[in-house]
């Protein structure tokens, strides 16, 4: 499921009193700005508006002190709660003494049968960013973006490279032969709309940009484009790369509304999953109930007494069940997780058998040549093809060359991967396409002698070959069974193929992973009617239970 619930966890050097004295101000403006009551509120519960509370408790010793706020909203048309807190905390055990604040927003709905609506950034975490000097790690937590110079690149690689990064930086690219200016405010800064507090957000000037991808050769972000370098990163292992998603110029400029939702879900989820430092962590619950009645008759105090119990019993039940959609969350990230982990083990063995069987081909074949008197032959490295195509756009431009091959899928799309594309997602795919070239004519000829993983698993002799274990012949039920999945894999075809001039096609080909576009290859085996393999999608990876 989607992130839905906000939370900025950041930290400052200035000391507790003063920060906390500044987080309250915030607090309060943004209170105000909401119309709720601010004049005399206290510890415990404060009824600042109709169906409004305010929670505050605090506390101070010799290991630190902390002071907390709890704003739950249940107004008409919420369908439910929103509940809002915000976390002002000082570990004296900590070594460096820094200030922590945490704001977490969330939904909490008015029954099981509603979804939680999404937390987008609260003007509250733009106030304490705009009024603090906050930190994370060596970076500095801004609401605003900032722009990278070329003086400024080291620095930025350092921040990159910070062990003690807890959040992603986003870096952003000015298009050649665009206004800087215009571009920024006109694409980036709505792109970057739901990014504050989740991420540090950088624009990479035109200057600076050959200086950084030199720097970031495995890592680079250009042409307009934008890449969320998650924490951990290793600028010198090419792998890495895959871990760090990069959103095309086009996904972005088409729709930035749509383009900052993309962009704030991996931040979200990763603010939502990762564990809380020390200093929060270890913070008690928050237990606050409204004060008694103190004026009216006995019946109207146990009246109110009443109602009190009822408000924190829903509270309780809004919690439970806010804990339990976690727990199912987590539930299925962790099955979906372990299905991956099959499916890659599944791969590695396919793989591994198929390197085994090629290096006794490669071994037998130099026996061969030793045994003609070749032996220098037999051992001098074989050249790399050179004619693979050099991008996405090129290889859609030598479909012809694949006579019993036909493409019907979106060409835009296909030609997108070139803005996203790492490693050797071009090759790969053109390789698929050579070995399907094979299997086609094989497949009119009613020679194949079953379907494509069948063929590449024991691929005839003298055949392009392809990895069996990057070819899945159908999708889950689940995929299946949902109208709007099953729709993203129906392609056209020909009429000749289906009457309707569309396809549901399940047989698919791992292009490339690591990462969120995890390309793959769509296509339906018409061999014996039309005597073509069908081509639907070159993308990026559709949606399913684990996207």
């Amino acid at each position: 499921m989607e992130p839905r619930s906000y939370r900025m966890v950041i930290s400052t050097t200035q000391d507790y009193v003063a920060t906390s004295a500044n987080a309250e101000r915030q607090l309060y403006d943004w209170l105000a700005d909401k119309r709720y009551d601010t004049s005399a509120l206290d510890e415990g519960r404060n009824e600042i508006g109709p169906n409004v509370t305010l929670d505050h408790d605090a506390a101070s010793g010799r290991d630190g002190a902390y002071t907390r706020w709890r704003l739950r909203e249940t107004r008409p048309g919420n369908e439910g709660t929103w509940q809002s807190s915000l976390v002002v905390r000082a570990d004296h055990r900590e070594d460096d003494r820094r200030t922590w604040l945490q704001v977490d927003i969330e939904h909490r709905p008015a029954s099981a049968e509603l979804q939680p609506k999404r937390a987008n950034t609260p003007n509250l975490a733009k106030l304490l960013l705009n009024s603090l000097d906050a930190q994370d790690g060596m970076a500095a937590v801004d609401a605003s973006l900032a722009f990278i110079e070329p003086d400024d690149v080291d620095e930025v690689i350092e921040e990159l490279c910070d062990g003690d990064r807890r959040l992603p930086i986003v870096v952003a690219t000015i298009p050649y032969g665009q206004d800087t200016a215009a571009w920024t405010e006109g694409v980036i800064e709505k792109a970057f709309a739901f990014l504050p507090g989740l991420a540090i957000l950088y624009v990479l000037t035109p200057e600076a940009q050959s200086a950084f991808n030199r720097a970031l050769e495995y890592h680079p972000v250009f042409l307009g484009g934008i890449r969320t370098y998650l924490p951990g990163i290793d600028l010198a292992w090419k792998p890495d790369a895959h871990r760090h998603p990069v959103m095309s110029r086009s996904t972005v400029e088409a729709n930035p509304r749509r383009a900052a939702s993309l962009l704030a879900s991996l931040p979200q989820r990763l603010a939502l999953r990762q564990p809380l430092p020390a200093a929060l962590d270890n913070l008690p619950i928050q237990r606050t109930r409204p004060r008694p009645a103190t004026q009216g008759s006995e019946v109207e105090k146990l009246r109110a007494e009443n109602q009190t119990l009822i408000s924190m019993l829903t509270e309780a039940e809004q919690t439970e069940t806010a804990h339990a959609d976690e727990i199912s969350d987590l539930r299925s990230e962790l099955k979906g997780t372990s299905d991956r982990e099959y499916e890659l083990i599944r791969e590695n063995d396919d793989l591994d058998t198929e390197l085994r069987r090629a290096r006794r081909e490669v071994r037998a074949l130099q026996i061969r040549l030793e045994q003609a008197g070749q032996y220098e032959l037999a051992h001098s490295p074989a050249d790399e093809p050179a004619n693979h195509p050099a991008s996405f756009e090129e290889l859609l431009g030598r479909m012809a060359e694949l006579p019993d091959l036909v493409f019907t899928g979106n060409a835009k799309i296909t030609s997108e991967l070139d803005d996203q594309s790492v490693g050797n997602w071009v090759e790969t795919a053109w390789d698929a396409l050579l070995a399907l070239q094979d299997f086609a004519e094989a497949s009119a000829d009613g020679t194949a002698g079953g379907d494509f993983r069948s063929w590449c698993t024991k691929p005839p002799t003298g055949v392009y070959p392809f990895s069996a274990g990057k070819v899945k012949m159908k999708e889950s039920d689940s995929v299946g069974n949902r109208g709007s999945w099953r729709k993203q894999r129906t392609f056209p075809v020909p009429t000749a193929v289906d009457p309707s001039g569309q396809l549901y096609m399940e047989a698919h080909l791992r292009i490339g992973g690591g990462n969120t576009v995890a390309p793959r290859l769509y296509f339906y085996d018409d061999g014996p009617n039309t005597g073509r393999v069908y081509v639907g999608y070159i993308g990026p990876h559709l949606t399913n239970t684990r996207t």
